[in-house]
């Protein structure tokens, strides 16, 4: 069952785009917005949406997952809403609060990884050249430097990435150190990432009741 925020989320896009409530009405990323508020239930629509949304990450090069600029959201000349029903107001994107909520919840990683380019680096070490996508507020999207090895811990969600603990002494003697205590942890890559090499694109997005949905497209 839909929340009031999924519901206004509907009614901004009957409001303001097509007239009939229904996923396939319209184009696919006003699609693709209604069905990932929904968690993408099981429906043949929301499949095709969802099926639409992962091909985007998954060439070369990764394309924006939620593309709005194709969603037509803006207000005709003269619109006025009918009573009792929520006022519509957009942004300097073109989109409503609940629409650029769900945008901006969406989190996407573009990992790669390549071996030690010097033989002064330790042994194990790695490169990380991963990127993360961002919607700006014009509703533009560009891609920023970002880190795996620092990033969010849902990334350990991929069978390619794991998450280590990082010890650090506390308690020395003349020995060595007596004492090891976990100061953080940080992403690793794991199993996959073959000579040092790896790619991975990590999507997480939320739906109306707030859970969090995660996906992984290995390279």
């Amino acid at each position: 069952m839909f929340t009031s925020r999924a519901a206004t989320l509907l009614f901004a896009l009957t409001a303001t785009a097509l007239p009939a409530p229904k996923a396939q009405a319209y184009p696919i990323d006003c699609a693709i917005l209604l069905c990932l508020a929904g968690g993408f239930p099981a429906s043949a629509e929301c499949m095709a949406a969802k099926a639409t949304m992962i091909r985007r990450i998954t060439p070369w090069p990764v394309t924006p997952p939620l593309q709005l600029w194709n969603c037509p959201l803006g207000l005709p000349a003269g619109f006025v809403p009918a009573p009792g029903t929520p006022d519509i107001r957009l942004g300097p994107d073109g989109l409503t609060d609940e629409v650029r909520g769900y945008r901006d919840a969406i989190e996407i990683y573009h990992i790669r990884t390549s071996p030690p380019m010097s033989s002064d680096d330790p042994p194990g070490s790695w490169r990380d050249h991963t990127q993360r996508g961002v919607y700006l507020e014009d509703g533009s999207h560009r891609w920023v430097n970002a880190s795996l090895r620092h990033g969010p811990e849902w990334l350990a969600g991929s069978d390619r990435i794991r998450r280590v603990p990082i010890q650090v002494c506390v308690r020395e003697t003349d020995n060595g150190c007596w004492e090891w205590r976990v100061s953080h942890y940080e992403n690793w890559p794991g199993g996959g990432f073959w000579g040092g090499y790896g790619r991975v694109v990590a999507i997480r997005y939320e739906d109306h009741e707030g859970r969090k949905h995660t996906e992984f497209v290995n390279y």
